[in-house]
């Protein structure tokens, strides 16, 4: 299995992408569950799209912040 993570942000704003093949790995099947778990979608979960002007952020329960959590819940709430 061909797993990748893109990390982006943080002080500096760089990204860093990195790839690990579990193929041999002697812990293969503990990262494949991890991964498999991961990208499950939450069973009754909701998905949301944040735009902030040209930025696109996808979230999802129950991986929210709570300031994500207050934005989503104000905007739903009181916007048009």
């Amino acid at each position: 299995m061909q797993i990748t993570v893109t990390r982006s942000g943080g002080f500096a704003g760089l990204e860093k992408t990195r790839a690990l093949d579990t193929d041999g790995r002697t812990d293969a099947a503990h990262l494949e569950r991890l991964a498999e778990r991961a990208v499950l979608p939450v069973p009754d979960g909701h998905h949301y799209r944040v735009t902030v002007d040209q930025q696109v952020l996808d979230l999802q329960e129950p991986h929210l912040t709570e300031e994500q959590r207050e934005l989503i819940r104000t905007v739903l709430d009181e916007g048009r």
